[in-house]
């Protein structure tokens, strides 16, 4: 029985030196030449690439104007984001964990204008936006995956349903769908 294992082990330490030596040879730079990063940067992750530095963080006061203006002022939302391109996916924190971004404001107030543009800049829009929009092709399958976000909250606490009714005529298809939700439920 010795004899078996001494053969196994030698097997062993050969694969795994073997190993190490083929990641030497395709990663020299990892493994000889790594640093810890983390102290360095503590919000990049670990494995991501080294980049330039991150800018100043944007003034709270300009985060809150431009998300105030996308509620309903269409020319200062395009304005201040062509001053200020960062602005996009800004978040303002209004308290209490009620995050939101410009987009989020035009959701849940019909402003369908203010939202495509903010899209069409590459803005990030979730399900309440799309149920503004009337996007039905986006929420039926959103709500088919994943049920409980019917009952989900957007920004300043306002339900789903509240955000398909903002969007008027457009939106009629996916606040008929919501309707049917809760009666099913029921």
């Amino acid at each position: 029985m010795k004899d078996n294992k001494k053969p196994l082990t030698d097997r062993r330490n050969f694969l795994i030196s073997s190993a190490a030596a083929a990641g030497l040879a395709l990663y020299p730079g990892t493994f000889l030449f790594a640093q810890n990063t983390a102290s360095a940067t503590p919000s990049a992750p670990q494995n991501a690439p080294a980049s330039a530095p991150r800018p100043d963080a944007l003034k709270p006061e300009l985060v809150r104007e431009f998300v105030i203006a996308a509620h309903g002022n269409l020319e200062k939302t395009k304005a201040m984001l062509a001053e200020t391109p960062r602005l996009l996916n800004a978040t303002w924190d209004w308290g209490g964990g009620d995050f939101e971004m410009a987009i989020g404001g035009a959701g849940h107030m019909g402003r369908r204008d203010i939202a495509l543009f903010l899209i069409s800049q590459g803005g990030r829009f979730d399900l309440f936006v799309a149920a503004m929009l009337g996007r039905l092709d986006v929420v039926k399958p959103m709500l088919a995956a994943f049920p409980y976000l019917a009952d989900s909250k957007g920004p300043h606490g306002i339900p789903l349903m509240v955000h398909a009714q903002k969007g008027g005529q457009d939106a009629a298809e996916v606040a008929a769908f919501l309707e049917g939700l809760k009666s099913k439920s029921a």
